[in-house]
């Protein structure tokens, strides 16, 4: 059940403020390779979407296969050297924020330094100054329910009262464990060739949508 007026207003950060996904599966796609693993651009959105670069090292681990301690690093560098040059905001969700009445902060499986850089580069970061949350705060990622639960409880609100976007499965069953209403947002350049409102919606999302000016402007 979606609150008429949430009392906070979580928003995921990657295909959902700024339109990075295809960015960064770019990125670990080409790192992957570099060290001698296959992985497509594609294979990547459908395994880590949504998800903590942990996930990645617990693919290969069970297929026996165990990332070199360089890898994160070198891959955590190409990301923010991509994301410097390129990244781009999603349409029209700073017009969002600006009208946004509701508390809002940001929850990500990215780690911080991404999270603020990419609000920085994309001219976003005033809207949230020092309401970011990522995955390295809690013990467990998307989609376990820990890190919406830690953001609401640094925000003050209720999870009842508590509305999520996100783009990614892992997020929308994250946020539907911890007892919040949650809308899947399909506008990020990653779900172009993808049935987005069908899979977000068959993993638990309360409403579907793919372009910012469709935001619920009263929030």
């Amino acid at each position: 059940m979606v609150p008429d007026r949430p009392d906070l207003v979580i928003f995921d950060c990657d295909g959902v403020l700024v339109d990075s996904e295809l960015l960064s599966c770019r990125c670990l796609s080409e790192v992957l390779a570099e060290f001698g693993l296959a992985l497509s651009v594609e294979q990547a959105l459908e395994l880590f979407l949504g998800r903590s670069s942990a996930a990645i090292g617990e693919y290969f681990r069970e297929r026996g296969e165990v990332l070199p301690d360089e890898f994160l690093p070198r891959l955590k560098m190409r990301v923010l050297e991509t994301f410097a040059g390129a990244l781009q905001p999603i349409p029209g969700i700073g017009s969002v924020l600006s009208v946004l009445k509701a508390p809002h902060c940001v929850a990500s499986s990215s780690d911080i330094d991404r999270v603020a850089l990419s609000l920085d580069v994309t001219g976003l970061s005033s809207h949230f100054e020092d309401r970011l949350y990522t995955a390295q705060m809690v013990k467990h990622g998307k989609p376990a329910p820990d890190l919406f639960l830690y953001a609401a409880l640094k925000m003050g609100a209720q999870p009842a009262r508590t509305l999520v976007i996100e783009d990614s499965v892992s997020g929308v069953q994250a946020a539907k464990a911890a007892g919040m209403a949650v809308w899947g947002f399909v506008g990020g350049s990653h779900y172009r060739a993808r049935d987005g409102q069908a899979i977000l919606a068959a993993a638990g999302a309360d409403r579907v949508f793919a372009q910012m000016s469709d935001f619920w402007k009263e929030a």
